[in-house]
């Protein structure tokens, strides 16, 4: 999930958010239950329910909403996977086939509804408006981010900010949620809670930027994704729009087509302009930036374990390799 130190510290929260998560899973559907239980089950980093663990945790909070909510933010991300790997037809995650791959699109769809809705229900369970709000307006930006990605497939000509944008909806929006719902929870002040959404966004797009790096330099045994996934289906992340930006016209056209086609025929050229470009290392600079940012609006909270294990997981996010 995370680093060990930090897996250890929340070891027994992270235990009771897996108890709810699999107690909500419920339904007399059966289908509803095999799939649901098989994209939860799949393994993931855990890290946005870890989130809502640790910033709670840095408000001093003793209840057990927190258990609650980091479970309703697994579900929508898990809901969120099952929509996306339709979306990209994709036929592998973590390793493992997707849930579309084994039980087809329709039900990866419907179930998908079914797990978003689940968690509707339990926020409303917490009886609180502002926790409610931050949930409905994350649960609608990164459906606005699905579609400006969809948009932007195929399209060679986005630029850097675009891009950003599109993670930041897509990605660092749960995130931030999450982040906050911890603060919310803790009962901090306002501008408390909006310095965690600051670190929950900055530390997404971190998160997001490394995930671009990864696509074309990680191992496949590692990430559970094969390299060159994003580029297979024409998507242009922020390696290829530098490397576009910055390579030979020859290197900018083989690239720009490669987008617009989708496809790994032309996989190792794109990667040796991406190389030979540093797109790969002006695209890490970018994440190590971003997690500067999120580590820095941490300033607001006093000294505690949950802080500093806030500060690890920034640090994490720039330097895993899976």
């Amino acid at each position: 999930m995370t680093v060990p130190v930090i897996r250890d510290f929340i070891a027994a929260d992270m235990r009771a958010v897996d108890t709810v998560i699999r107690s909500r899973l419920t339904s007399e559907v059966a289908l509803v239950r095999r799939v649901a239980e098989y994209i939860v089950g799949s393994g993931g980093k855990r890290l946005r329910p870890a989130l809502v663990i640790l910033s709670a945790g840095a408000f001093g909070y003793q209840g057990t909403h927190h258990h609650q909510l980091a479970a309703v933010v697994e579900f929508i991300h898990t809901a969120t996977l099952l929509h996306d790997d339709v979306v990209d037809a994709s036929a592998l995650r973590r390793g493992r086939p997707t849930a579309n791959a084994l039980f087809g699109n329709a039900a990866s769809v419907l179930v998908g509804d079914f797990v978003y809705s689940r968690a509707f229900q339990m926020m409303v369970e917490v009886e609180s408006m502002h926790v409610m709000q931050v949930l409905a307006e994350a649960t609608n930006v990164i459906a606005e981010g699905e579609v400006l990605q969809l948009m932007n497939c195929h399209n060679p000509d986005i630029g850097e900010h675009a891009y950003l944008q599109v993670i930041r909806y897509k990605t660092a929006k749960l995130f931030e949620a999450a982040t906050r719902l911890g603060a919310i929870l803790g009962g901090a002040t306002l501008g408390q809670e909006q310095a965690l959404a600051s670190y929950g966004m900055h530390l997404g797009t971190a998160f997001q930027l490394v995930d671009d790096v990864l696509d074309y330099s990680g191992d496949h045994a590692a990430t559970g994704k094969n390299v060159g996934d994003d580029l297979a289906e024409g998507k242009p992340t922020l390696p290829l729009i530098y490397a576009i930006q910055h390579g030979s016209a020859d290197e900018a056209a083989l690239i720009r087509n490669a987008i617009e086609k989708g496809g790994l025929d032309e996989l190792e050229l794109v990667i040796a302009a991406i190389h030979r470009t540093g797109a790969l290392d002006y695209t890490r600079r970018q994440a190590e930036a971003e997690a500067r940012t999120a580590s820095a609006a941490l300033a607001v909270l006093p000294n505690s374990k949950p802080r500093d294990s806030l500060l690890q997981l920034a640090h994490f996010a720039v330097t895993r390799d899976y």
